[in-house]
């Protein structure tokens, strides 16, 4: 994952934008994040267009549309028109696979235990078109980028016709190094759909390097926004096709990715929350931010070292999530005692993913560290 050669500003932290009591260890951003409070402001603002519309006529919403549109095409180095906004991850990924004629018989390659938004419908687009699904198992030395290339370069293997990669692994921060693979997904001339719900706002994305055919993100975890809302890239040459649902909007003369916007797309509440969201994230810049998430987590994983749980090594993992397989398995319970101790943290598919964004600071990892290591005292 490539950064900037400029040394990003350090970013201080942030916590004082959010809502978050004082004895609030809250290290889950990769499932939900909190909203700032000017995020939750400029929801407010959003529901009085609703609530008494002769006051805020819904004729100012359509401008919040193309700023959201905007402000998420600049965090992936996207224009404007290469942005459909939809109601989910799931729903983008439906949008994806609806667009996407392949060549039976090849093959479509993804990681394994991967996230069912980038499964059920291309589970459906190989049954359609005669693809045989490969699922990359998990590698025993943790390095996903190796096996992802071995299994794409291998010799007599199927043609590789469709790649649904992420840049990480969601269940645990491994890293997906699409600079390496996106590059061999081309060169075996396949398409590239990529799930970067987990990446954008917190590490750098850009279409430009990886060049995927589609790329979704959500609001609701890096990007400190509201629910129910996402963001679909498409490549310009993938702009043509049909939408999953026909409404007004996305109709001719609709101009590039607005073709697969979503019906009611004029929700004042949410359209308000995701640009806030958008834009205080580029405001601090992400090379920033992801440098001050590699110090959380990097001080994280040296913590939890020192009671035998042992991390993957920093080159193998994100920047923002640690993620921790206690050697003789998940103590029973962990989440839930940590949680007694309002510590929060999740377990995802045997992993324990600890998830910091900017509002941590030095006493929710020095809470965190405590925490574990009493809950893991006779069992690891």
């Amino acid at each position: 994952m490539a950064f900037p050669e400029s040394v990003p500003l350090a970013l201080p932290c942030q916590r004082h934008l959010f809502e978050m009591p004082a004895d609030i260890c809250y290290l889950d951003a990769a499932a939900w994040s909190p909203l700032p409070r000017g995020v939750r402001e400029a929801g407010e603002a959003g529901i009085l267009v609703k609530s008494r519309p002769w006051d805020h006529p819904r004729a100012v919403v359509p401008a919040w549309a193309e700023r959201a549109r905007a402000a998420a095409a600049r965090l992936i180095g996207a224009g404007a028109d290469d942005i459909a906004i939809v109601g989910a991850v799931s729903h983008a990924m439906a949008v994806a696979a609806h667009n996407l004629t392949l060549r039976p018989g090849g093959r479509l390659l993804r990681v394994a235990d991967e996230f069912p938004s980038l499964r059920f419908a291309f589970d459906r687009l190989a049954e359609r078109q005669g693809l045989v699904v490969e699922e990359i198992p998990r590698p025993s030395d943790g390095d996903w980028t190796e096996a992802v290339a071995a299994a794409i370069t291998r010799p007599g293997a199927a043609p590789l016709a469709l790649a649904t990669l992420t840049p990480l692994h969601w269940t645990d921060g491994s890293l997906i190094d699409l600079d390496r693979l996106a590059p061999l997904v081309h060169a075996a001339g396949a398409a590239l759909v990529i799930d970067a719900t987990q990446a954008v706002g917190a590490v750098p994305v850009s279409v430009a390097r990886w060049r995927p055919d589609f790329l979704a993100f959500p609001t609701y975890k890096w990007t400190l926004g509201p629910y129910g809302l996402a963001f679909l890239y498409a490549a310009p040459h993938r702009q043509d096709g049909a939408a999953i649902e026909e409404n007004v909007g996305n109709r001719p003369p609709a101009v590039g990715a607005r073709r697969y916007d979503r019906g009611e797309l004029y929700d004042p509440v949410a359209l308000s929350m995701a640009v806030a969201g958008l834009e205080l994230i580029a405001e601090w810049r992400v090379p920033a931010i992801a440098a001050c998430l590699r110090g959380l987590t990097d001080r994280l994983a040296v913590g939890v070292a020192a009671f035998g749980l042992t991390p993957m090594p920093a080159a193998l993992r994100a920047p923002h999530i640690l993620g921790l397989r206690p050697p003789a398995g998940m103590p029973t319970d962990l989440v839930g005692r940590l949680h007694q101790d309002k510590v929060f943290v999740s377990e995802r598919s045997g992993a324990l993913r600890i998830s910091p964004h900017v509002w941590a600071n030095d006493d929710d990892l020095t809470r965190c560290i405590a925490a574990l290591r009493a809950a893991c005292q006779g069992v690891i």
